[in-house]
């Protein structure tokens, strides 16, 4: 059942079941215990290990080229690793490309992060695929001195993911305003000094680009944390309120955040607009109930078809728990869905500029096929202040 083990292995992968993977330790030494997934995504390596939605999951790469773009301050996503590890079926390579600043084994190092190369990742994913997604200890020793008995048993010891609020753990601890853009050639990061929509956006674990998007389609944007009250939400006058990506169980974090929202849902008629977990939290306010699913979606390849367009996006996502369309209740519709395996990806309020959507439109790393969806939250905000006016 276990993978052979090369003549000095530095790094062992223990699965809950009791299969082992040996390969090359790399970046900080020690064990970590956490939930296992796999990630398609061509791209975009450091941007994955700094989106605060893998909290509590060490990350598979099914992509064999990792670690040949360095890595940059410029592409973090948060202020550090949030993903617990990384699996690799090759050893990184140097650095190659003029924007590098460091390489990736020394940065993984630096923040503390074990990861482990030389694995037969396709193996691996095929084990996730069907089995679900398992829990594992992945443990670095360069002196290759592993205990797998007390790895298994860790492994078989971690309460998984159900049930854990991790929002609370990745979310700011105050408010802050954001007004940085997406980056462009050659300028790179630029300010947003000509916002028209005021816009509160809600921690749950937001990405930086994401808030980069909303910047760039006009809004002036104050963040505050997951755990922010209507009253906080609506004592700063938004032109709208965003619900932002994010880790854990959806029902752990909507103990605290669905009660917000339908406050803000039932006090005013400002639109609202949620990625992710947001979209999660925001189904949850409406009625419906959300499901873990087997493995989760991870990727920058996913189909989406918008079911009121017939239009096929490509998509890049990151979650593990779903919307249950069937539990919709009435007044919500079924916007998108995932054209591989049916799961929910959107839902929008009849007759009110309240939508969601599964997936990442500002798509770091992705396409770039959905970034209309912010758009059409600053559309929604203009046409209601035209109306107020």
């Amino acid at each position: 059942m276990s993978q052979p083990a090369p003549i000095k292995p530095t790094a062992c992968l223990a699965l809950a079941d009791g299969t082992l993977f040996y390969g090359t330790g790399f970046g900080a030494t020690g064990q970590t215990v956490a939930e296992l997934c796999f990630n398609t995504a061509m791209t975009g390596y450091q941007e994955i290990m700094t989106d605060p939605s893998y909290a509590g999951q060490i990350v598979t790469f099914t992509f064999p080229h990792i670690g040949n773009t360095g890595v940059n301050p410029e592409d973090d996503e948060t202020g550090d690793p949030v993903a617990d590890g990384m699996v690799v079926k090759w050893d990184p390579t140097a650095a190659s490309n003029w924007r590098a600043v460091e390489d990736l084994k020394t940065w993984l190092e630096r923040r503390g992060r074990i990861a482990i190369g030389g694995v037969d990742t396709r193996r691996l994913t095929r084990a996730i695929r069907q089995q679900g997604a398992p829990h594992v200890a992945l443990a670095h020793d360069p002196d290759g001195n592993f205990d797998t008995a007390a790895q298994v048993a860790a492994a078989r010891a971690f309460a998984g993911l159900e049930g854990m609020d991790l929002a609370k753990d990745v979310t700011c601890s105050q408010s802050y305003r954001w007004d940085e853009m997406r980056w462009a050639w050659p300028e790179g990061y630029c300010r947003q000094l000509a916002a028209k929509y005021k816009v509160v956006a809600v921690d749950y674990g937001a990405k930086r680009n994401i808030l980069r998007c909303l910047a760039s389609a006009g809004c002036d944007v104050t963040v505050l944390p997951a755990s922010a009250t209507a009253a906080e939400v609506m004592a700063h006058e938004p032109d709208g309120v965003f619900l932002s990506n994010g880790p854990g169980d959806p029902v752990a974090t909507g103990k605290y955040a669905v009660p917000m929202i339908r406050e803000v849902l039932d006090s005013s008629d400002i639109p609202i607009f949620g990625i992710c977990l947001g979209h999660q939290m925001l189904a949850l306010a409406l009625g419906a109930e959300t499901v873990k699913m087997n493995h989760g979606h991870h990727g920058a390849n996913h189909p989406v078809k918008d079911l009121e367009t017939g239009k096929v996006e490509i998509t890049s996502m990151n979650h593990g728990f779903a919307v249950d369309a069937q539990t919709l209740p009435a007044g919500v519709v079924e916007t998108h869905q995932s054209l591989f395996d049916g799961s929910n990806c959107g839902i929008r309020m009849s007759g009110r500029p309240v939508y969601s959507v599964q997936y990442h439109p500002e798509a770091s790393p992705g396409p770039q096929d959905s970034y209309y969806l912010f758009q059409r939250f600053t559309a929604a905000m203009a046409e209601r202040c035209t109306v107020d006016t």
